[in-house]
């Protein structure tokens, strides 16, 4: 395994089409949006999906949805203690935070990735893990529209005392994003992976889990092809502080409308703007 020893920068770009992309709990499952009508998907969501594809590639993975899980576990305490070399530093004599974090680290992609904080009763351990990779809330290149649509179900979720009477949880809404491109940034950290012995080949995974982010995430609010990653932007400098902020590399990359475009109907009504930024350039892949 080769260390990681060049920061590394990234940016996604990502078009929504009659899907909603990120539901909001507090907000009656709508898609999120800001304050001033863009669009939002939370880094939680993008890291849940990051993790989805890394599995699909076979990769252990620690935080895995328990309707896609590999293992018998059914939490992530669960998952833990279940792991012998991983348990064996969590009590008794050889209860040891740096021994438990390393084995942590070498045993999940996802935990020597974004980190992860390990603090469960009955362990002795109390470890707080920080991962290399950040990533940022995507948000919309400009306000989206959301679409509402109510919805009957054909049969009643529980049984009724009379079986012929329709109960109120056969009534539900439905919302979408009508159309929307959303743009997420994100670093790798090398001092950071140094500590939790993420490599090159890691950064490598990571790449091919945002190319492919959409890949086996279908459902009935994001039905196949309505989600869709245009590009991934990869800047790989040539040393372990970088010859440019973290903040200057993601704003060289702005998109805009086309001239004479007032309202986008496809991605095709962007223009990319690509700065140029000394002794660095992107590498751009386009997304499946």
């Amino acid at each position: 395994m080769n260390r990681l020893e060049h920061k590394i920068d990234f940016a996604v770009v990502m078009t929504v089409r009659n899907a909603n992309p990120n539901g909001d709990p507090l907000n009656g499952n709508r898609p999120r949006q800001n304050y001033d009508g863009y669009g939002e998907i939370s880094d939680v969501c993008i890291k849940r999906k990051i993790r989805n594809r890394l599995q699909d590639m076979g990769e252990s993975i620690l935080i895995q949805s328990d309707e896609r899980r590999n293992d018998a576990y059914r939490s992530i305490k669960d998952r833990v203690e279940g792991h012998e070399e991983v348990q064996q530093f969590a009590k008794g004599k050889k209860t040891d935070n740096i021994l438990f974090a390393k084995a942590a680290c070498e045993t999940w992609l996802d935990v020597r990735s974004f980190g992860q904080v390990f603090a469960f009763s009955g362990s002795d351990v109390s470890v707080g893990i920080r991962g290399p990779v950040s990533i940022h809330t995507a948000t919309s290149l400009d306000p989206i529209d959301i679409s509402s649509m109510q919805i009957t179900k054909s049969v009643n979720a529980v049984t009724q005392k009379d079986p012929d009477k329709k109960s109120s949880d056969t009534m539900g809404m439905k919302h979408r994003v009508d159309f929307g491109v959303y743009i997420c940034y994100g670093s790798i950290n090398t001092q950071l992976a140094e500590k939790t012995g993420f490599t090159h080949e890691d950064a490598e995974k990571i790449r091919q889990a945002l190319i492919t982010l959409f890949e086996n995430d279908t459902s009935s609010a994001r039905p196949d092809g309505s989600m869709e990653v245009n590009q991934v932007y990869w800047w790989e400098h040539n040393s372990k502080m970088g010859q440019h902020s973290s903040a200057k590399v993601h704003r060289s990359l702005q998109l805009r409308l086309k001239d004479g475009v007032t309202e986008a109907k496809s991605y095709d009504d962007y223009v990319v703007e690509l700065a140029s930024l000394d002794g660095l350039e992107a590498i751009v892949y386009e997304g499946l």
